[in-house]
């Protein structure tokens, strides 16, 4: 092989080597980035799973993504803040979530080139995930796969594993400022 055909197969292999984004913090648009990513991936013919934490399952972003061939996984059996819950619920919450990685975790082992773990910081945070089973997967998927987190308070440990690290940081909300709440087809 010559060196110029050499260094363009380690190029092309470089262009499918699967990279982590992580969109974290306290603005807006961490699930709105990742909706567009997913969009994009599928406008690529990519096969995309978008997999939702601490969500009812009736955002209005999932119907569309549906729409144009992403697969969703979502869910939350107790639809309430985790604050509200009684401690059945939670435990119940974090049956659910831990459910619902590993049933994402098998389906990456096959036909996904994305997956995101939309809201997967939020899960961490209130320890209804296991951190180590989160950078296990990091450590062991598929070497082509896109992997995308999202939420607000990442581990050092969640920054380092990502290429990608974007923070969207709050400078003003309508909430803070008229006391506006979350709007739908806005927020949700």
């Amino acid at each position: 092989m010559t060196a110029k055909k050499e260094a363009a197969t380690k190029e092309d292999s470089k262009a499918k080597q699967g990279l982590i984004h992580l969109y974290f913090g306290t603005g807006k648009g961490k699930t709105t980035a990742s909706v567009g990513l997913a969009t994009r991936a599928r406008g690529r013919q990519f096969r995309v799973l978008f997999v939702t934490f601490l969500k009812p399952g009736t955002s209005g972003e999932l119907d569309p993504l549906r729409a144009i061939g992403v697969d969703v996984l979502s869910g939350q059996p107790v639809k309430k803040f985790v604050y509200l819950m009684t401690e059945e619920e939670k435990e119940e919450t974090r049956r659910n979530t831990e459910a619902l990685f590993q049933q994402a975790v098998e389906a990456c082992q096959h036909d996904v080139d994305l997956v995101i773990f939309d809201e997967i910081v939020g899960v961490l945070e209130l320890n209804m995930l296991k951190e180590q089973d989160v950078l296990h997967f990091l450590e062991t998927k598929p070497p082509h796969l896109e992997v995308v987190l999202t939420g607000r308070n990442p581990s050092q440990s969640l920054i380092n594993a990502a290429d990608y690290a974007s923070e969207i940081v709050m400078r003003k909300h309508p909430y803070e400022t008229s006391g506006i709440m979350a709007r739908k087809g806005i927020e949700f």
